[in-house]
């Protein structure tokens, strides 16, 4: 017998309603089946799920089939804030219920998630605000949302997926200051940023205090990492760093507007004494490292911004331009929330420090270090 809580419970009963149709007490029942009443009792009442020999044995003596007793309870809909403007795409969203609201983000186009087809959580009802909620309550309400452009990131949600209980991560592609402005909205429940310093000032604690000016909250460093530019095998371009780019024969794939890389880009153009109308392909954009690195590969261009970690995940060069720490931002009321805690602890043991370093171009000296309080 398989004790289920009410809680996660998705499956209904009508063993009571099937017993009364064929005029059988519970003990009448619970005999012929060999098992105690009380067991019927607790069927009934829903606090148990039998298992499949208890279950075939009772639809033989009610004459009937094992679905007819036991069925799906249908999902359930809730009203749902709409993230992005890619729903034309389809139904299938992540689900992040921050605070008392739940937000939809799709999971197609090109910041549905860090790798892979991730599993629904739920599903949109055409044409509404509406969704119907594919996973159980206190799951969802256990899962965190992370908004970033680390690829470790997703590291970290597998291992937030591994812990016992109900604690998960979901991650999700975005820019640092995309990712900063939606926890300020309230519509994920941290941040990743890798905002390189200017001018003396730490980049990731000045975004963060211009973006979040009324929010209380944290910012912990997760990982340190190379950025640069992901060039061709060889580098047959001879692409030695940003002035480079200005040749007539070098062409150039560009970040939008509010990635870390394309700040870093702007200033580093300025100091090389050039101008962005002198770069070929400056106003061409991919949206994520991974974009840039097949833009590359298959020789739509010569160039782009990226990770050293991704220039070796996808056999290319790499021409280093900074070195940048990667903080997690945090409001202070979450930092209780189940997957949020559980993503904190994790960040903190030896294991993933060591994981993490061995990704290329990483080092994990402050991970787990508070940055600033805000």
């Amino acid at each position: 017998m398989a004790k289920t809580s009410n809680r996660t419970l998705s499956v209904s009963c009508r063993l009571k309603e099937l017993r009364t149709q064929k005029k059988m007490t519970q003990s009448e029942l619970a005999g012929l089946v060999g098992i105690k009443r009380q067991a019927v009792y607790d069927i009934e009442a829903g606090r148990y799920l039998p298992n499949t020999g208890v279950a075939l044995a009772m639809a033989e003596v009610l004459g009937c089939r094992v679905e007819d007793i036991f069925y799906q309870a249908p999902a359930q809909a809730r009203d749902v804030v709409l993230v992005d403007e890619e729903f034309a795409w389809g139904q299938r969203v992540n689900i992040a219920k921050v605070r008392e609201h739940h937000f939809a983000y799709p999971l197609v186009g090109t910041h549905a998630r860090m790798e892979d087809m991730g599993a629904a959580d739920g599903l949109l009802e055409p044409g509404q605000a509406r969704a119907k909620i594919l996973l159980p309550e206190e799951r969802m309400a256990s899962t965190a949302l992370l908004l970033g452009c680390d690829p470790a990131f997703s590291v970290l949600g597998h291992r937030v997926r591994e812990t016992p209980g109900h604690a998960g991560l979901n991650v999700r592609f975005a820019s640092s200051q995309t990712a900063v402005t939606r926890v300020a909205l309230g519509q994920a429940h941290i941040a990743g940023t890798h905002m390189h310093t200017r001018g003396g000032d730490d980049g990731n604690k000045f975004l963060v205090t211009q973006k979040m000016k009324d929010i209380s909250g944290v910012l912990i460093a997760f990982s340190a990492f190379e950025e640069g530019l992901l060039v061709a095998p060889g580098n047959p371009k001879g692409i030695k760093g940003v002035a480079d780019l200005a040749r007539r024969d070098v062409r150039f794939a560009n970040r939008e507007e509010g990635a870390a890389l394309r700040s870093l880009l702007d200033d580093l153009i300025k100091e090389s004494h050039i101008t962005a109308a002198a770069i070929q392909g400056y106003e061409y954009l991919v949206h994520s490292h991974a974009q840039g690195a097949q833009a590359v590969r298959h020789h739509v261009c010569d160039a782009a911004l990226g990770l050293r970690a991704v220039a070796v995940t996808y056999g290319l060069d790499f021409i280093p331009l900074s070195h940048v720490r990667c903080d997690l931002v945090i409001p202070s009321d979450l930092m209780t929330h189940p997957g949020v805690a559980a993503a904190l602890d994790i960040i903190q043991t030896r294991a993933f420090r060591e994981e993490l370093a061995c990704l290329p171009g990483y080092e994990t000296s402050d991970t787990g270090r508070i940055i600033a309080e805000l």
